[in-house]
């Protein structure tokens, strides 16, 4: 129980792989996944965790190869937060862009099958926003989170001055 069988280097190298692997195949599986979970997303993700963790600590079984495994998975997420906050370019690999799917009251269909959304999707998203019709809305969102934010035609524009700073050389 307290005998590490694998080299805590090891441990960590495995662990760093997986993190990176098990991340990158979320990001290509879109932003949709990441929304709101549907019971089978969480059976998904419970497989994964189990599927991986064999691969994370090897033949190790110890408390020490699981902690130092848990420590290097907290480690890396925060190492990955502070690159997407300071680094807008790792930022959008890491978290992509947003995805206007209804402008000015069409649907935008080559971008709902892109992000592999359907009318339905969007028609209940409005509904949370309470507008009725396609046709009452400005702006549809499928956000970076896999929420989707609705801006009906009604809504306020407040128009703001973008300011652009220069970078001296």
């Amino acid at each position: 129980m307290f005998t590490m069988a694998t080299d805590a280097l090891e441990i960590v190298a495995r662990t760093a792989l997986v993190y990176v692997g098990v991340l990158m195949g979320l990001r290509l599986a879109g932003k949709r996944e990441l929304g709101q979970m549907t019971v089978f997303d969480l059976v998904v993700v419970l497989l994964i965790a189990n599927a991986v963790q064999n691969a994370m600590t090897g033949p190790d079984f110890s408390v020490q190869g699981g902690l130092l495994a848990a420590i290097v998975l907290l480690v890396l997420n925060r190492a990955v937060t502070f690159l997407r906050m300071h680094n807008e370019s790792w930022g959008r690999f890491l978290e992509g862009m947003p995805t206007v799917l209804v402008q000015d009251g069409e649907f935008l269909e080559p971008r709902l099958k892109k992000e592999g959304l359907e009318r339905s999707e969007i028609e209940m998203a409005m509904r949370e926003h309470g507008v009725e019709s396609v046709k009452e809305v400005r702006l549809a969102v499928l956000e970076t989170d896999g929420s989707i934010s609705i801006v009906p035609k009604t809504a306020t524009v407040l128009k703001t001055r973008r300011h652009v700073r220069q970078l001296r050389h």
